[in-house]
């Protein structure tokens, strides 16, 4: 009865290796990847203009 515990165990633990692993690999996948498309020709993506909520609102001449 004691052996068959044995390779039980070492079967379960190659197995949750082999899932840790492959999380890792998917985690180093999502990570290295670039995540954003762009067109051919296209410039990529600039950052937003922030303005700070202090600041009174621009005033448009009409």
């Amino acid at each position: 009865m004691a052996g068959d515990s044995g390779s039980g165990a070492a079967r379960e633990l190659l197995l949750v290796l082999a899932v840790a692993l492959a999380g890792l690999l998917l985690a180093m996948v999502a990570v290295f990847t670039p995540w954003h498309a762009t067109p051919d020709g296209a410039a990529p993506a600039a950052p937003v203009e922030l303005h700070s909520p202090t600041e009174p609102p621009a005033t448009i001449a009409s």
